[in-house]
């Protein structure tokens, strides 16, 4: 009776540290359960294609009607290759796993630095659900995935611990390949440094005895990463101009934390914040100072966009797997096999049995039954349809908008605002981009399809989940940026 008391007691840590390695492979799950909904990511694959058929970035603008020609700037220019690339290889299945594993990979890159250097399994994956909940409202198919991973793999550098010179040398090549991939460098130029001024702190406190010459080096180098790509310097003008056309528009992962756009999205960071502190206070404050300086730069960033969450959560990691428990031992070759096993058999099976979804906000309905008529020159849509008019019609189709908040002036953007609340009328939208199609939110952008309704020379093809579209009545002569016949 003893014995299997014994047996049954030994086999409860067994189980249990087999559920908690099952969390990478849930979070893969529910990521690739989730419909696809980033509009720019249509845009940013068409692009890719352009990329990746000319073996370089595209020097001239293709897609707005009255912007043909001009200079466009190298904007995640290899992001959008290799995404690119990866659907033409396996559709949109393998395109959604692929972004997933990079979204996730930078949360599993810095905890599996954490687990190495003895964190419990239990609190590496405490802290992989809590962080994963809180980031989950910015995951979708983007580029912005290879800036989590670059980032996951930059705290797994700090987290090793490693000399300077291996430290460098293997991030270096992960800044660059950042800059270009997705040009948000800048978060490591703050963690990286605020990581650096840390260590150095406990340097000359007596509180380390190594001085932190890696992250330093790391430091200057992600600045000059920055301008690591092929716009050079001018990426800080674009990054700007899209700033500012972004808040300007209203997107709401560019306001504060606090605002009422993000109120929903701030309850889970509040939660797992104030549960860390929680944490921390029960293992009497025991934490990494370069590890909270780090997260307290990265929480004034959120709090001032939220944007930066996702940065934040891949921060949380070491902070939180530090505070939940005491580290012990390394894990064994099989710990390794067991996380590893079923998050293939996710990655594997899930595409087969729920293929890729798409959310019903997504004009491709529509679009696609524009497509049926054969027209050709620049279909006008709300901005956030461009992307999918650009990938469904180009080269045959131009666009008046899409969501490239830097590609148009701050005047177009108030052209555009005058049009959707009905200060532009039908007639001056017609003259201005003689649009061989119109697809429309029929709420948003409700005194354009009104007058569109009323008006004789049009006639609408298709309505349906809130979107209509509208093609003349009558052939008209090609419009500004048509392709050639």
């Amino acid at each position: 009776m003893i014995e299997q008391n014994n047996g049954a007691f030994q086999a409860r840590p067994a189980r249990v540290r087999l559920l908690l390695a099952l969390v990478p492979a849930v979070t893969l799950l529910v990521l690739l359960l989730r419909p696809v909904w980033d509009v720019d990511i249509f845009w940013q694959l068409k692009l890719g294609e352009l990329i990746v058929d000319r073996d370089g970035p595209v020097p001239t603008e293709p897609f707005a009607a009255l912007h043909a020609g001009e200079p466009l700037p190298a904007v995640a220019w290899a992001g959008q290759a290799v995404m690119a690339t990866v659907r033409r290889i396996g559709g949109w299945d393998l395109l959604r796993v692929f972004d997933a594993l990079c979204w996730l990979g930078g949360f599993w890159a810095v905890a599996a630095a954490c687990r190495w250097k003895g964190a419990s399994l239990q609190a590496v994956m405490l802290a992989l659900a809590l962080v994963f909940v809180a980031a989950l409202p910015t995951a979708s198919v983007r580029p912005q995935s290879f800036a989590c991973l670059c980032f996951g793999l930059l705290l797994a550098l700090q987290r090793l611990d490693l000399r300077p010179l291996p430290m460098v040398a293997l991030g270096l090549p992960v800044l660059i390949a950042w800059q270009n991939l997705h040009p948000s460098v800048s978060v490591a130029v703050a963690a990286l440094n605020l990581a650096a001024g840390a260590g150095w702190y406990r340097w000359t406190t007596g509180r380390a005895a190594a001085r932190p010459w890696g992250l330093s080096a790391l430091g200057v180098l992600s600045v000059a990463a920055m301008f690591a790509t092929p716009d050079g310097a001018s990426i800080l003008a674009t990054s700007a101009a899209n700033a500012q056309a972004s808040i300007a528009i209203g997107a709401s992962e560019w306001f504060p934390i606090w605002t009422p756009a993000n109120y929903a999205n701030a309850l889970p960071v509040l939660v797992v914040t104030v549960l860390t502190l929680w944490l921390i206070v029960r293992r009497g404050g025991c934490v990494d100072l370069a590890e909270i300086a780090v997260v307290i730069g990265l929480s004034v960033m959120t709090l001032t966009a939220y944007r930066f969450v996702l940065f934040w959560a891949v921060a949380m990691v070491p902070v939180i797997a530090r505070a939940a428990g005491k580290e012990g031992a390394k894990p064994a070759r099989s710990e390794w096999l067991t996380v590893l096993a079923p998050l293939a058999l996710v990655a594997v099976v899930t595409p087969l049995l729920a293929p890729t979804r798409f959310a019903p906000t997504l004009p491709l309905k529509a679009v696609e039954h524009l497509r049926k008529f054969g027209v050709r020159g620049t279909v006008y849509g709300d901005f956030p349809f461009g992307g999918v008019i650009i990938d469904t019609g180009y080269p045959d189709w131009k666009v008046a908008y899409d969501g490239r908040y830097y590609r148009y002036a701050r005047e177009e953007w108030q052209y555009n605002g005058g049009i959707e609340n009905g200060i532009v009328p039908l007639v001056d939208v017609v003259h201005k981009w003689n649009p061989a199609a119109f697809v429309l939110d029929d709420d948003h952008n409700a005194p354009l399809a009104e007058a569109l309704a009323r008006s004789r020379a049009w006639q609408r093809i298709y309505a349906g989940e809130g979107i209509v579209v509208y093609v003349p009545r009558i052939i008209r002569r090609a419009s500004p940026g048509s392709a050639p016949r």
